[in-house]
């Protein structure tokens, strides 16, 4: 089964950068989309962006323009590049596959499975 683990997170003051990873082991990333999302305390999971075996990309409105998605394969590795963070932006960020952005897409996040353990991100002065 596909295994994924994230790294990358830590603590960062507002405004700063932070490149996370999710990196798939026991089978190939490379046919597989990748999405990312992340649980604040209290609330709700909720997408953050999403990669397609394409390499097409989803976002999520509010990371528009700060966050980029981008892929490796022969890294196996995806990655999650975030700037201007914002203390909303703190949570445990997930990594998770799917044979498709629609779930992410479609807010249906149970489509996705593999999911890592998470990499905290806390954004604070």
């Amino acid at each position: 089964q596909l295994q994924l683990a994230e790294s990358g997170g830590g603590l960062v003051q507002p405004g700063g950068s932070l490149r996370l990873s999710c990196a798939a082991s026991r089978f190939s990333l490379d046919t597989y989309a990748i999405g990312w999302f992340r649980q604040a305390p209290g609330k709700e999971r909720e997408g953050v962006s999403c990669i397609t075996s394409g390499g097409n990309t989803n976002y999520a409105d509010s990371m528009k323009g700060r966050f980029t998605i981008s892929r490796d394969n022969v890294k196996n590795t995806v990655y999650l590049q975030m700037n201007s963070l914002k203390p909303e932006d703190t949570g445990v960020y997930y990594c998770a596959a799917d044979f498709s952005c629609r779930g992410f897409v479609l807010a249906d996040f149970r489509r996705f499975f593999s999911w890592g353990q998470g990499t905290q991100v806390t954004v604070s002065s």
